[in-house]
């Protein structure tokens, strides 16, 4: 079965990529590139709902990849992304009993011993696991003091329950993938601007921390610590007296889906503000914490009513985050380049946003910095300020023009896509569409200009403890300058002091050698020179000791020269 599976899938490629080799390399050069323009769209249609088939019936990591690709709105045609959005939930359910086997396999007991109650049916259904509601019970106290003994209380909970065999599947679909990523990397284009076997080991050693759920609760109390200080953020508890590898217990947090608009506005809660909350605890995640939520589709967030009651800071809400299998990290150097690049956006500055750009490791060597400098001011004074819905409604007209003017940069593309980043812009991607699905209005600039000023605030501070510092350590060796000052004039006095200047020697000497083999050299020539004219003249034997000593000098030259290296 996982033979043909194998096959199934990388068939299905092969299919796609010569369809794009005969409609897009090979009919233009035929003279028939109008029509293969023409027909694309609806060819690409067919191709994207192809490929939904073959990920819905399969599962795994196809389901995945078709994640990931709806979200690439940046990259990919309309017409794929569309077609591909309903991955996101189109997920076919695992049957109970398989779901039972799973649980009592990991606990070694029967599911009615570990569970007060357990729903059969689904209560959401992804490509890797499924989730369930259930009960568990819990020992309190009646909170009258002392002596009393635990009571035991039922707890509401959710339980994720991964998939049979799903190591198998993933093993399976990967070769396939790699298979697939290795005729890609055969194509110039793409091999020069993306290592796609790199992102395919990124993507698989995200899939198999993604089925260890064991890593995804500690993932859970990470996030937990980092906005433990903000009310207005939840992150579900992990019981781990429920929890294996392949079966995670948490805190039932189930509210109101973040592209539920109807029912966020029938609550009362301002959609706007929603959305704003959310980029703003991305950009506490990646340029703050340096550990954000690498999934943040719909399925996995939240907004959770508080009531009349609830503190002034929440706003009467709480923005909700579920499932924690795909985190990432951000490295050091990351981080300071994704700073970098905020407070450039941030400040309009086009210079700091190309510097930003190479310490990522997003240009090619051979980029032209000055044009995408320019480039980047071009865009700031075109789109600065410019909210969603005005940036999704510029005009073609107006796009062509500014491609006309920087059509060599686009021509050369001098950009790559570093595999560390891949799972960062999926997230981005991602979370601009739930951004303007909440407020079409929404202006994302509003909010990345003043954390881009806290940045800043944040580096100036360094700035001034580190003048601070050097102040302090000038007042030191001022106090000091007269006591050792007197303290060397009488060294002076007393004839103990040598003045030492190694470097200086060192080069007088090489100096001197040079000096040595020039001399030598010129004596070479002139003994040389000699010993030619007198044997052309025959007027002396003399001239076999004039060259034996050219002879001499110049080995001495070479022997001096392999010496001192």
């Amino acid at each position: 079965m996982l033979r043909a599976r194998y096959r199934r899938i990388t068939f299905f490629f092969a299919r796609i990529l010569l369809s794009f080799a005969l409609w897009d390399l090979v009919l233009p050069r035929l003279g028939l590139g109008a029509f293969a323009r023409r027909t694309r769209p609806e060819r690409l249609r067919r191709s994207a709902a192809a490929f939904r088939q073959l990920a819905v019936s399969l599962g795994g990591v196809m389901i995945k990849g078709g994640q990931f690709l709806s979200t690439r709105v940046d990259v990919l045609p309309l017409e794929i992304t569309q077609e591909l959005a309903g991955l996101q939930d189109e997920v076919p359910p695992v049957d109970f009993p398989a779901i039972r086997g799973v649980i009592e396999a990991e606990f070694g007991r029967p599911l009615e011993q570990i569970f007060a109650s357990f729903e059969p049916q689904p209560l959401a259904a992804a490509s890797l696991g499924q989730v369930h509601r259930a009960q568990i019970t819990v020992e309190t106290d009646d909170g009258e003091g002392g002596g009393t003994e635990a009571q035991p209380a039922l707890l509401p909970v959710v339980v994720k329950v991964q998939r049979p065999q799903v190591e198998d599947l993933i093993a399976t679909d990967l070769a396939a993938l790699r298979t697939v990523g290795g005729w890609l990397q055969r194509y110039p284009p793409i091999r020069r601007r993306a290592d796609v076997p790199a992102l395919l080991e990124e993507f698989s050693q995200i899939l198999y921390q993604e089925i260890d759920y064991l890593a995804e609760g500690g993932n859970a109390e990470t996030f937990q610590a980092n906005f433990a200080g903000d009310p207005g953020v939840r992150v579900p508890v992990v019981y781990w007296t429920h929890t294996t590898k392949r079966v995670l217990t948490l805190e039932n947090v189930w509210a109101i889906k973040i592209n539920d608009y109807e029912g966020i506005t029938a609550a009362g809660i301002d959609r706007a503000a929603v959305a704003a909350r959310l980029l703003n605890t991305y950009l506490q995640q990646i340029f703050e914490d340096g550990f954000f939520h690498a999934d943040p589709h719909p399925g996995n967030l939240f907004v959770h009513p508080l009531g009349e009651d609830s503190p002034e800071e929440t706003e009467g809400w709480e923005l909700t985050f579920v499932d924690f299998g795909m985190t990432g990290r951000v490295p050091p150097n990351v981080k300071a380049g994704l700073r970098e690049m905020l407070i450039g956006v941030g400040t309009q500055d086009a210079a700091r946003v190309v510097r930003s750009y190479q310490t990522l490791g997003i240009l090619l060597p051979e980029a032209d910095t000055g044009l995408i400098t320019r480039a980047t001011e071009e865009v700031f004074q075109r789109y600065w300020g410019k909210t969603m819905t005005e940036l999704t409604s510029i005009s073609p007209q107006e796009v062509r023009a500014l491609v006309l003017e920087f059509r060599q940069l686009l021509y050369n593309l001098p950009f790559q896509l570093p595999h560390n980043l891949i799972f960062m812009g999926r997230a981005v991607g991602i979370l601009a569409g739930i951004c303007t699905g909440l407020d079409p209005q929404f202006n994302v600039w509003d909010h990345l200009a003043p954390f881009a000023r806290k940045l800043i605030a944040e580096e100036a501070r360094p700035a001034a403890e580190n003048v601070l510092r050097e102040l302090g350590d000038l007042a030191r060796v001022l106090v000091a300058a007269p006591r050792r000052v007197d303290h060397v004039l009488e060294q002076i006095e007393r004839g103990e002091v040598a003045v030492r200047a190694p470097e200086v020697t060192r080069e007088v000497r090489q100096m001197e050698r040079a000096i040595r083999q020039v001399a030598v050299g010129i004596i070479f020539a002139a003994l040389l020179l000699g010993s030619v004219q007198l044997y052309l003249s025959s007027a002396s034997p003399f001239w076999q000791v004039l060259l034996a000593g050219a002879v001499l000098s110049l080995v001495w030259v070479f022997v001096e020269g392999i010496r001192k290296g």
